[in-house]
């Protein structure tokens, strides 16, 4: 009994899974030119980054040359291709706010476990259509990059982007879930992109914000971007990694406990009425 309902379960997020795909690829030409279009900006990012050494006249900055910056940005741009979720808060307050959430409550559908497909899913052809231009793009800045690092931290740089990846769909799917306490989140939705960007080592590394670096570790943004290119660039000690990875991971089962809680208390206070 217990391995058909395993079976019939599997199945089922299986197919959840290949509609979400599929409904990915349905404009297939957007969305192409869509992630294309997110690779214009790295050119003009290597050339600021040469400017700011070039005034500054310093071969160093905060512990990075400028070829470790060019190869932080393009870790960190990696790191946040896996980790932000375009859309999804805003789409989770758009469905409770205009009742679409019931289809989660009469149907043996989890929203949780559906939305997640569906990210799944979005990161699949975005990587089918990005793994090109991102082969192209590290292949032209390869002189900037260290020698790989050993098997153990590639290890680890690969566990830190799947971490990422998690970490954000449920930091993002708890700012939408707050759309049943208010209909309306877009300011909060701003004011949480606006903190993820800057505090997330997406601007820049933050091992330039010094003593302030301390108080930003305590938080999960890091997890973002930042630690998956620190770690590649050696920045953070073997001592370190797995201690780092398991704070990670801690985080994650946090916010898949404040995610889960949101959304039962949520329903207990949703009405929807008609449809």
């Amino acid at each position: 009994m217990y391995t058909v309902a395993l079976h019939t379960r599997i199945a089922c997020w299986w197919m959840i899974f290949r509609i979400a795909l599929e409904e990915r690829l349905t404009y297939r030409g957007d969305f192409a030119l869509g992630t294309l279009m997110r690779f214009l900006p790295v050119v003009t990012q290597i050339f600021l980054w040469w400017a700011v050494y070039e005034s500054v006249g310093s071969g160093d900055l905060a512990g990075y040359t400028f070829p470790d910056m060019v190869a932080y940005y393009l870790l960190s741009m990696l790191g946040r291709a896996f980790s932000s979720m375009p859309g999804l808060a805003s789409t989770v307050a758009k469905q409770i706010r205009e009742g679409e959430i019931k289809k989660y409550i009469v149907q043996p559908i989890d929203l949780v476990g559906f939305m997640l497909l569906g990210r799944v899913a979005h990161k699949v052809a975005y990587y089918a259509v990005a793994t090109l231009p991102f082969a192209a793009v590290f292949f032209l800045c390869g002189r900037y990059f260290p020698e790989w690092p050993e098997p153990g931290v590639m290890v680890g740089f690969v566990l830190s982007l799947i971490f990422a990846f998690l970490l954000g769909y449920f930091l993002d799917l708890c700012i939408g879930l707050i759309g049943f306490w208010f209909l309306e989140v877009s300011s909060l939705l701003f004011f949480y992109m606006l903190l993820n960007f800057f505090l997330s080592g997406h601007m820049f590394p933050l091992d330039f914000l010094g003593e302030w670096k301390t108080i930003v570790d305590y938080l999960p943004f890091k997890y973002l971007a930042y630690f998956p290119a620190a770690i590649y660039l050696g920045k953070i000690g073997p001592d370190q990694l797995w201690t780092q990875l398991a704070i990670e991971a801690g985080w994650l089962v946090v916010m898949i406990g404040v995610a889960r809680l949101l959304y039962i208390r949520g329903l207990k206070r949703y009405s929807g009425f008609g449809g």
